[in-house]
């Protein structure tokens, strides 16, 4: 068994990073749809599937439910408890991952070609004959129970929290994926089966697939493995009514550092203007390069040792986000400073400078998020929820570079509200009071 696992490993580090790929739409004859990336240099296919909805999916008053039931999917199906599952997967060499967000639940499988049918049927098992066992149950509900309360005490966590409740009003967005404890602990079993059966339904099912299958294989396999779960589930949720009217809210937190989240509402993703947007964040505040933010408040001040600002590209509502850390003495100096660099962005857009340094980050940077086939897998599924074209990847850089200097103070004045600009502070701010 370790033998078959180092091979596997070893076939997956050996992909090399890449961004020309030839995708391919693939119906199997059951009429399930996919993506396709044919790589046959090594004998390993990676899938990719998302069911969309995800934990927005819950019933009412089951927070949580989608949440466990994610996490007791491979604790045993069909004959198998949890440890013959397990020792199923290492057997195979095989890899599956299960995770859940607030738009998808997402599932993950790795294996090698020798062994692809006895994956498949071992994954098909977990998606269609889930145990749910009890004591499986009463462990995972243990876990997810310990780790919402260790949320209770991190500030990130705690501002994170308050600022969705405070935003998303009464979407499921507001609320946190994994539950309360009341919630969770009230959960039983017929809720989590139900909470499957919501879930896990054709209508929701989006694929992804690189590797060693072609399109007539890739096909067969999709009816074998998905072709037998019901066709519909739960209606998926509204957009969101987001409320953000700009102010700091402190909530206070015996801690040494204040955390801040900030945001406004932001932009859709076929909105003719995201690319412009999507520039426009990268100088004002994005992670991967010197922004306006870092360089006033971290290198000209000394304010935090980071800060960023990102879109939230949510299926329900579009947000504009930011994160700063600082001392109790000095958070409401940065806070100044980020309202400052808001409204300047605003009124004044950006240097040519600024915009070519950020096209020549982002161009540069995309190739190097195709280094995997289980990357590339988890790519071409984003592209289909987004609803982009099969020549995405291939047109992608040339959509940041088209951005110019007039886009982007269009699109400055446009998104960028220094009014509306909220802030949610924990911790023991000094010189800093509720507004709102």
């Amino acid at each position: 068994m370790i033998r078959f696992a180092l091979t596997f490993l070893a076939l997956f580090a050996a992909i090399p990073a890449r961004a020309a790929v030839d995708i391919q739409e693939v119906t199997s004859p059951g009429g399930i749809t996919a993506w396709l990336v044919e790589e046959h240099s090594i004998p390993f296919t990676a899938l990719e599937i998302r069911f969309k909805g995800g934990a927005s999916l819950e019933e009412p008053g089951k927070r949580g439910a989608i949440n466990l039931m994610t996490g007791l999917i491979e604790e045993g199906a069909a004959d198998m408890n949890a440890q013959a599952f397990a020792t199923a997967q290492e057997t195979l060499a095989a890899r599956f991952d299960f995770d859940v967000y607030d738009d998808s639940l997402s599932i993950g499988a790795k294996f090698l070609t020798e062994n692809r049918d006895e994956a498949v049927a071992l994954l098909k098992a977990a998606l269609t004959e889930p145990r749910f066992d009890e004591d499986a149950v009463e462990r995972v509900r243990e876990q997810v129970l310990s780790g919402i309360r260790s949320d209770a005490t991190d500030p990130d966590k705690i501002a994170g929290d308050a600022f969705n409740k405070m935003v998303y009003g009464d979407h499921p967005y507001a609320t946190p994926l994994r539950g309360t404890v009341e919630s969770v602990t009230a959960l039983t079993r017929d809720d989590i089966v139900a909470a499957h059966r919501n879930v896990l339904t054709l209508d929701h099912i989006y694929v992804g697939a690189v590797g060693d299958i072609a399109a007539e294989e890739l096909g067969l396999l999709l009816d074998e493995l998905l072709g037998d779960l019901p066709a519909e589930g739960a209606p998926l949720p509204g957009m969101a009514d987001l409320t953000i009217e700009g102010g700091i809210t402190v909530i206070p937190y015996d801690t040494p550092q204040s955390v801040a989240m900030f945001g406004q509402t932001g932009i859709e993703r076929d909105d003719p203007d995201f690319f412009a947007a999507f520039v426009l964040d990268e100088i004002l505040g994005g992670s991967g390069r010197t922004s306006r933010l870092m360089e006033e408040v971290r290198e000209k001040r000394g304010l935090t040792y980071g800060i960023y600002t990102y879109l939230v590209d949510g299926d329900y509502a579009d947000l504009l986000m930011g994160h700063v850390r600082s001392g109790n003495d000095r958070i409401a100096d940065a806070i100044e400073v980020i309202q400052a660099e808001w409204t300047k962005i605003s009124e004044e857009g950006v240097t040519a400078d600024e915009l070519e340094d950020a096209k020549t980050y982002l161009t540069g940077a995309y190739p190097l998020r195709f280094d995997g086939n289980g990357r590339i897998a988890g790519i071409l599924v984003g592209m289909q929820l987004s609803d982009l074209p099969l020549d995405y990847i291939a047109t992608r850089n040339d959509k940041v570079n088209a951005v110019t200097l007039d886009d982007i103070k269009r699109v400055a004045k446009r998104l960028i509200q220094p009014e509306n600009l909220q802030f949610v502070v924990v911790g023991q701010p000094e010189g800093l009071e509720t507004t709102n």
